[in-house]
């Protein structure tokens, strides 16, 4: 985090006051970094899409979001900040910028940190038949490109808005693509709803959950790879069961027609017996484990 003047505990305050107000990742992260602070009353807040929050602050009009906020709020950035916040992206940060009455105080580059697991989990959905997995962000591409090389992604898009994302989902689904979208925010909410599969997680927004189909409650990551691959199975399953059940009944009436052996008891015992197999065979799901898991 940088200032571009002495740390202002004031500064500080009203940073911590506007983020208080905003459920975003970022917002919860910038009030970890700043702990313990003054916090005054915020007053006509307006959420600008794409950029950040503008509000009053104890008489003073605070902006923090990212560069395009700034540039909309006509706030002058320094060779010295561009240099700054160009490094922070190349360093794969996501930009807050803070400016009080039209001049930058606060300067700070969160990193995102990827989950334990989250790549092999990846790996997991590519193995069971993902062909492409793509992150759409509004974040820098800096920072899109660096998880996305970490993660071993098809696709890295930065600097997207909603309307991009919903955009981009509806030119996959006109080529004849099924699309999952996995999200957890409010700007996810239309993607979630024109996915083929919107999946939210559980500790994402009230809008986010309403809005999709599969709800990963505990927000385990890893739910979602056994989940496909249970599905996976199961499809399997039936079609086994299906087969099973018009094989029996094929043999049983060739051998009515064709045979002098078969009798109505052994007909019946033969058709409960296929019973039975389909059973059983179904009950196998309840052990389902993915292949390569230990747990």
């Amino acid at each position: 985090m940088q200032q571009n003047q002495k740390n202002s505990t004031e500064t500080l305050g009203y940073l911590a006051s506007v983020e208080r107000e905003s459920d975003h990742p970022l917002a919860k992260a910038v009030l970890n970094q700043i702990g313990e602070t003054n916090f005054y009353p915020v007053e006509e807040t307006e959420v600008v899409k794409g950029g950040g929050i503008v509000s009053s602050v104890a008489g003073h009009r605070v902006a923090v979001g990212n560069v395009a906020l700034m540039e909309k709020e006509n706030v002058t950035l320094s060779k010295k900040v561009q240099k700054d916040v160009k490094r922070f992206e190349q360093q794969g940060n996501s930009l807050v910028l803070t400016a009080v009455d039209g001049e930058l105080k606060v300067l700070m580059g969160i990193r995102d940190q990827v989950r334990p697991g989250v790549k092999a989990n990846l790996q997991e959905l590519k193995d069971l038949g993902v062909k492409n997995l793509v992150v759409l962000s509004g974040d820098n591409q800096g920072t899109v490109d660096m998880v996305a090389g970490e993660l071993g992604l098809t696709e890295a898009h930065g600097h997207m808005l909603p309307e991009d994302k919903s955009a981009y989902i509806g030119k996959l689904q006109q080529r004849g693509q099924i699309v999952a979208f996995v999200g957890d925010g409010v700007n996810d909410s239309p993607s979630l709803a024109l996915a083929d599969i919107g999946i939210a997680m559980g500790s994402g927004t009230d809008v986010a959950i309403e809005t999709s189909d599969v709800v990963l409650m505990n927000s385990n990551f890893s739910n979602l790879p056994h989940a496909l691959g249970l599905v996976k199975a199961t499809a399997n399953n039936m079609k086994q069961n299906i087969v099973i059940s018009v094989g029996v009944v094929l043999v049983l009436l060739t051998s009515v027609f064709f045979s002098e052996w078969m009798n109505m008891s052994i007909g019946m015992l033969v058709h409960e017996g296929s019973i039975l197999v389909v059973i059983f065979n179904g009950m196998r799901l309840m052990k389902y484990k993915l292949k390569g898991r230990k747990e």
